[in-house]
């Protein structure tokens, strides 16, 4: 019996590879322009990487990741990279380049693994496109991005595109709407798939990104995230839309948008093509203010987005 490639990956010949390289280098050419600088980490992590850059409550963490031990190392794990941002913030801190620049503008192309369940679009070893920016606070810095993929997927011929931005809050004021979930979905618990019933009251905020028409339902009601913004959490949204407003971006406030990963805060954001069928979410991203300080460095504000290359 003929030995065959893995479920979920691809092979990619010759006739394929000219398109590859021709979105690789529209990507290098408008990173260039926006000021980013390239970076390649290692296809493998320490497992503890993506268990507090990640989060343990996250379907990555639970369902999706390669996880293996090695003998020679004394049983250590490591995992198969399932997305680039904790790599990045891993390698901005081992290297110290937080003391080397003010502003770290950083992007990536490569290879992610995720355990999931293959279909159109999605792939157990996928490519990723992304990029990070270290060091500011700024509203300009979210506008900024978001300017960068709008002008890279024209470029690619999507045109009908819509971006959609939510603010998830930061520690001060998240707790408080953390409760109001819980008090809005505790009677309707039983009515929640068993995946957002575990979710309840470790992530609440998860189950208002869940893919299970019957809670897609329960959540039409739920709380919204804009009602308990901090005022220095509605200041900082309310300046990313007017920057977008000037830069005539056109967008809409979707408060359904919590992103997938546990350290995002503030400013998330999807980009939605109506072109792509099924997968058509072609683009994700948005703040994680806490996540340097959260893997041992200092506060230091950040954003970032990635997006699948298939």
């Amino acid at each position: 019996m003929a030995i065959r490639k893995p479920r979920g990956t691809q092979d990619f010949l010759p006739e394929q590879m000219i398109n590859w390289h021709y979105i690789e280098q529209r990507m290098r050419e408008i990173c260039k322009v926006y000021g980013f600088n390239e970076i390649r980490t290692p296809a493998f992590e320490d497992t503890k990487l993506f268990l507090r850059g990640i989060g343990e409550t996250t379907d990555v963490v639970q369902k999706e990741m390669y996880t293996f031990t090695t003998g020679d190392d004394g049983g250590s794990s490591f995992t198969l990279r399932p997305e680039n941002t904790a790599s990045a913030v891993r390698a901005y801190l081992e290297n110290k380049v937080y003391g080397k620049e003010g502003l770290t503008k950083w992007y990536y192309m490569g290879p992610m693994f995720r355990h999931d369940k293959p279909q159109a679009g999605r792939y157990r070893q996928f490519h990723q496109f992304g990029a990070e920016v270290l060091g500011s606070q700024s509203p300009v810095v979210d506008s900024e991005v978001i300017c960068m993929v709008v002008q890279l997927l024209k470029d690619f011929g999507l045109k009908d595109l819509n971006v959609e931005v939510n603010s998830v809050g930061c520690p001060i004021c998240r707790p408080a709407y953390r409760e109001k979930l819980i008090e809005f979905f505790e009677p309707k618990k039983e009515q929640l798939c068993s995946d957002c019933q575990e979710r309840l009251y470790k992530n609440p905020l998860r189950i208002l990104d869940c893919k299970t028409p019957s809670c897609g339902e329960i959540t039409q009601n739920a709380p919204v995230m804009k009602d308990y913004l901090c005022q220095e959490c509605a200041e900082h949204f309310t300046a990313v839309q007017e920057y977008l407003d000037a830069a005539e971006i056109e967008y809409t406030v979707n408060p359904r948008i919590v992103r997938g990963l546990d350290y995002y805060t503030r400013t998330v954001f999807e980009f939605i093509s109506n072109d792509l069928g099924a997968q058509s979410t072609v683009c994700g991203g948005g703040r994680y203010d806490g996540l340097v300080k959260q893997m041992g460095g200092a506060q230091t504000p950040a954003l970032g987005f990635a997006m699948g290359m298939e």
